[in-house]
């Protein structure tokens, strides 16, 4: 009688244990370093950091790789040419208010194919590098291509992308684009900026819980942010350039 009730015990154990950091939070803590402006040394009580692919992550501590992966990096010559969108005057598609930053014309299932393979060596290389998640940008770029691209394109695009991260043992981020269902796109966590501002919040906590990491960039927003969730996800102040320390303007303050 005793063995059945063991056996009976360790199976109610197994069933009920904590699957995914539920019961200790989110891989990534609540203190994450949004480095994007380029690597440094993590303070003291830093859980986690969001950097540049170009970067290395952060040793000890969870890491993820930035990928400009539905545009161009300004500066950048990597994408071809003929994976640039263009208007019907064969004018580059340039983003309004990131200068030097062009989309990438996923139009087509043989081009998203072709920026899959381009972007998805990028995604290997971060996981070669020992990053443990991939925050791909620019998911909303369709919003800004004059209506060359459709919300269906950048689906499908971010299914690629999902494909991709998860054969290479990453975690992969819904960044911004709130009005899409990134959870059911296959996408594991959710990286926003501005979400109180913008009153966006509960879009990402409802489809993935603590699995958030939100930047804001003004006080008043942060605070607001800290008192409605701060207990519960990654909030972090940043200045607008996400610059590095004893750069004239650099700001970064967390919730606790």
């Amino acid at each position: 009688m005793r063995g059945w009730l063991l056996v009976v015990l360790l199976v109610l154990t197994a069933c009920s244990a904590p699957t995914d950091g539920d019961a200790d939070g989110p891989p990534w803590g609540l203190r994450v370093d949004y480095q994007l402006g380029g690597a440094y040394e993590p303070a003291d009580g830093v859980t986690g950091v969001v950097r540049d692919r170009t970067d290395p992550p952060a040793p000890g501590l969870w890491s993820a790789c930035y990928v400009n992966a539905f545009q161009t990096q300004p500066g950048s010559d990597e994408v071809p040419g003929d994976l640039l969108l263009r208007t019907a005057d064969g004018e580059r598609v340039e983003d309004p208010d990131w200068p030097g930053e062009f989309l990438l014309d996923i139009s087509t299932p043989q081009l998203r194919d072709r920026v899959a393979a381009l972007v998805g060596s990028w995604v290997d290389g971060c996981a070669d590098d020992g990053f443990d998640a991939v925050e791909p940008d620019n998911l909303d770029s369709w919003t800004r291509s004059g209506g060359l691209l459709t919300r269906a394109d950048a689906e499908a695009m971010t299914r690629l992308l999902v494909d991709r991260a998860h054969a290479a043992g990453l975690d992969i981020a819904q960044k911004n684009a709130a009005e899409l269902d990134g959870a059911a796109l296959g996408l594991d966590y959710a990286v926003t900026e501005q979400c109180q501002v913008y009153d966006e919040c509960d879009v990402y906590t409802d489809a993935y819980g603590d699995r958030v990491i939100e930047v804001e960039y003004t006080d008043d927003a942060f605070e607001e942010a800290c008192a409605a969730r701060g207990d519960r996800v990654a909030v972090q102040r940043r200045d607008l350039d996400v610059s590095v320390p004893g750069s004239e303007g650099y700001t970064s303050r967390f919730c606790s």
